[in-house]
């Protein structure tokens, strides 16, 4: 079984919610969509709600579906699975350094996760 992954896509004024990871492990120091893994028994939405709440302490309403991407990871095939969200709340990084909001075009340009940036075609694609 592959492991599944949600990223979560808010959007603002035709801009996009990109954060910053903390430095240390394989995406140390580089721009995201947030999201993470999906436990054992949780579904994607259920999956974006924790990890919001984990990493920025805010409460999260996923949406439509936007896209999926295929990638290897360790030796292992990973998905990661993209829906539109909404959310609330004052932020606290906790597993982040920065956030911001950025146009498509801009995310291109930034030092970007590589299974985030695999998402950009069908993003584009929706927003577009």
């Amino acid at each position: 079984m592959r492991g599944v992954s949600v990223a979560g896509i808010a959007e603002e004024g035709g801009k996009l919610f990109i954060a910053r990871r903390k430095s240390g492990g394989d995406l140390g120091g580089k721009w995201e969509f947030p999201g993470g893994k999906v436990e054992e028994g949780e579904s994607d939405g259920d999956a974006l709600i924790r990890e919001y709440q984990e990493e920025f302490g805010v409460a999260v309403k996923p949406g439509a579906f936007l896209g999926t991407a295929s990638f290897e990871h360790h030796g292992k095939e990973r998905r990661l699975n993209a829906y539109r969200i909404s959310f609330s709340g004052d932020f606290t990084l906790r597993e982040h350094t920065e956030w911001r909001w950025a146009s498509l075009e801009e995310i291109e340009t930034l030092d970007f996760a590589g299974s985030d940036r695999l998402l950009l075609k069908a993003l584009k694609a929706y927003f577009q």
